[in-house]
């Protein structure tokens, strides 16, 4: 099953480029900075890191009907995202390609995984480089009358409780080729909104259905688990303060062995890796952000003492100076001046 080709990346010009397209029912949004980006699903609450090196392109391809959102989505960095969407809702995520290796609050996908988490419920997700992903929200008192009236049992406690759901291959491959099809801008509009509707749905309880739960992680992958996160809460109450990898082994009561692995198993990454790039895109969204305060004073509240040092770190993750991103936001800012005016 071959997906529907998104568009490529527009070239970067003085502003970070965002442009949405409705037709036929699909709304489709463009952005060039990752945060941004985050922003562009509707009914999410979201903040994504960049985390490795280069300018960012995302798209998001969005239909929308009543309880009920399938969206197919386009990264082209790697990412650290935190996730939340709308309550009494049931996320289904489906990576578009097999081989694409992701992660959910550690937890690696393979490749007849699909992710799953209750809405109301904060995840994490670690995504590679020119991901793309299906996505499915619906409210659950939509699934379970449907599912009443055709006669299917849903498993509440293992979706509740599994970050992942393995399906046969015949199902995912049948998902992928559904989903891709409504999405499609071929012949959208020759489709009736609630025959569109009526498909995902379907489509939806026999992937539930089919749906078994992951063998669960061993002991030790929780106690990893739980030391990561104990690190990432310290740090983002701490953010300008000096920390060295010996101060994190002291905090967590671990070696730096176990320290290193931890967050080599969760986060794909060392965690001083981890510690400098959180706090890049850290000034980065403040950088964004509506305020007067200068690159150093923002670099200082975020640990970066050395401006220079400061500068090529960030020129080498985001492919432009601290500098070129304020002035971004300044004439966004004019814009928006000129419009009301």
């Amino acid at each position: 099953m071959k997906s529907q080709p998104l568009n490529s990346a527009p070239n970067k010009g003085e502003d970070y480029f965002h442009n949405e397209i409705m037709q036929h029912g699909r709304v489709q949004v463009e952005a060039t900075d990752a945060d941004q980006h985050a922003h562009n699903l509707t009914n999410w609450q979201q903040q994504y890191d960049q985390v490795s090196a280069g300018s960012f392109y995302g798209q998001v391809v969005e239909i929308q009907f009543e309880g009920l959102q399938l969206f197919q989505e386009h990264t082209s960095q790697a990412l650290r995202q935190t996730c939340n969407t709308w309550d009494q809702s049931l996320w289904l995520g489906i990576p578009v390609n097999q081989h694409q290796s992701s992660k959910i609050n550690g937890l690696s996908i393979d490749n007849n995984n699909i992710m799953c988490r209750p809405g109301n419920c904060e995840f994490e997700l670690v995504t590679p480089h020119d991901f793309d992903i299906y996505g499915l929200v619906v409210e659950q008192k939509k699934i379970q009358s449907m599912a009443e009236s055709q006669n299917i049992s849903i498993n509440w406690n293992h979706l509740y409780q599994q970050g992942r759901l393995t399906l046969p291959e015949k199902t995912i491959t049948a998902l992928r080729f559904v989903l891709n099809n409504l999405l499609s801008v071929s012949d959208s509009h020759q489709r009736p909104a609630k025959l569109q509707h009526d498909v995902i749905m379907m489509a939806l309880l026999e992937s539930l259905e089919n749906s078994q739960p992951v063998k669960n992680e061993p002991l030790s992958f929780f106690r990893r688990q739980q030391i990561v996160e104990h690190v990432k809460d310290y740090l983002r109450l701490h953010q300008d303060s000096a920390v060295t990898i010996n101060d994190l082994c002291a905090l967590s009561h671990v070696s730096r062995r176990t320290l290193q692995y931890s967050f080599e198993t969760i986060l794909g990454i060392s965690p001083l890796r981890y510690l400098r790039l959180s706090r890049l895109n850290g000034v980065r969204r403040e950088l964004l952000a509506n305020h007067t305060e200068s690159i150093a004073d923002i670099a200082a509240k975020w640990g970066f003492w050395h401006l220079s040092q400061f500068t090529q770190d960030y020129k080498q993750l985001f492919n432009e100076l601290p500098s070129v991103t304020l002035g971004n936001r300044a004439n966004r800012q004019k814009a928006a001046l000129l419009v009301g005016a």
